[in-house]
């Protein structure tokens, strides 16, 4: 019988990447609170790291910040041996950084478009290429990739690169399910709608805040929160039969 032990995470190390601010914090805090042991990384921004490694501690939980940019492969590596030297380990990762550039198509260059791919992309190939291995060992893990709706529905234009790198993400995620399903190894997409978070709203002058409401059937923005609700669910006993999957959670901005 399923009970809400179902959703915990005890014993369990999580690393979440983007984890600084918005859904990347919302997750590394539900994961912290559901029992886990959290790794949170960002680039540049020490200041927001501390701040959510003490609003973790603050509720009982334990954090450990790593600055590392993930579109570098030996800064990846690192971190997750840092990980496991650490914590002993690492069960559950969550690929979710991305940059999302409005941008005309004959307008992208090359290196623009190498750049946007390797944070999105080539960064979460980097993060389960070094975590699997440690899995493996513990034949246990759970690999989450946040993708969007950029890459599941052709509804905006002017991110070409942020397109093809959101649905790469989930090939790559069925890729993983396949090879290491014997691992016990799960690997699994969610793809945030339109969420209330902190951005860059000059990148976004094709769709008005307020107009995005018009096409979601539950009228209104998601939170942060229920995207970490999804990880937690994936992450968790109760998800582990889930795999090679997309959860999609949009308010029905988009119903597949």
């Amino acid at each position: 019988m399923l009970t809400t032990d179902g959703f915990r995470l005890d014993g369990k190390v999580a690393l979440i990447t983007g984890s600084g601010r918005n859904i990347g914090r919302a997750i590394a805090e539900c994961f912290a609170a559901a029992g886990a042991r959290v790794v949170i990384n960002g680039h540049s921004d020490k200041v927001a790291l501390d701040d959510t490694a003490a609003a973790i501690r603050a509720n009982g939980g334990e954090a450990l910040p790593i600055l590392a940019d993930v579109s570098d492969p030996e800064a990846v590596r690192g971190m997750i041996d840092e990980t496991v030297a650490t914590l002993g380990g690492i069960d559950i990762l969550v690929s979710n950084v991305g940059i999302r550039k409005y941008r005309a198509f004959l307008d992208i260059s090359p290196a623009e478009w190498d750049g946007v791919l390797k944070s999105n992309l080539s960064a979460a190939f980097y993060l389960s290429r070094y975590a699997i291995p440690y899995m493996k060992e513990r034949q246990f893990g759970r690999i989450i990739v946040i993708s969007g709706a950029d890459g599941f529905w052709g509804h905006v234009t002017h991110r070409a690169p942020n397109v093809a790198s959101k649905i790469g993400m989930h090939g790559l995620a069925k890729a993983i399910a396949l090879e290491f399903g014997a691992d016990n190894i799960t690997a699994n997409t969610v793809a945030p709608g339109p969420i209330d978070t902190v951005r860059d709203w000059s990148q976004y002058v094709h769709q008005k805040k307020e107009d995005v409401i018009a096409h979601v059937p539950l009228g209104r923005y998601g939170h942060v929160d229920e995207i970490a609700g999804a990880c937690l669910f994936l992450a968790s006993p109760a998800g582990g039969f889930v795999t090679g999957q997309v959860l999609h959670v949009n308010g029905g901005n988009g119903m597949y």
